[in-house]
């Protein structure tokens, strides 16, 4: 697996702290592009970094978090090379691959616990893109 890229902006950095454990665990490799503090920041000069890294193959996937995960997940999929998910559950967050091939798990930090966090990233990360009709899908999003 590449290196992971995660983000967060300051109401997701608790979350985002868990997420690292979580990767250190598995021995998962993960370059954070910050925020490094609950300091009252903007998501967007975190997501951008991020979604550059994944566009040029020096990160993948990315996760990324911010307080309801929506502002972090617009940013980022203000970008050509993303497919950027917001998943509270892991049915989403299943279905973000299995159909979409997400390459960027978004998670509302104020809205799951940890508990649900761990469950959501278990089922991205296992999840493989199915293709086929989807890819047809995928293909049809507008490149600029």
């Amino acid at each position: 697996m590449k290196t992971i890229g995660i983000c967060s902006d300051h109401a997701g950095f608790e979350l985002k702290q868990y997420v690292k454990g979580w990767l250190e665990t598995k021995g998962w490799e993960y370059k954070d592009f910050g925020t490094y503090t609950t300091e009252s920041c903007d998501y967007a000069d975190f997501a951008h970094p991020l979604a550059l890294a994944v566009e040029a193959g020096e990160c993948y996937p990315g996760i990324a978090i911010c307080g309801s995960g929506e502002g972090i997940s617009m940013t980022l999929n203000k970008h050509q090379g993303i497919r950027a998910a917001l998943c509270w559950t892991a049915e989403i967050a299943h279905l973000a691959r299995q159909h979409n091939d997400a390459n960027v798990l978004v998670m509302p930090g104020r809205f799951i616990s940890t508990e649900e966090a761990d469950m959501i990233m278990r089922e991205f990360f296992s999840t493989q893109f199915e293709g086929g009709r989807h890819q047809k899908r995928i293909d049809k999003i507008p490149v600029r």
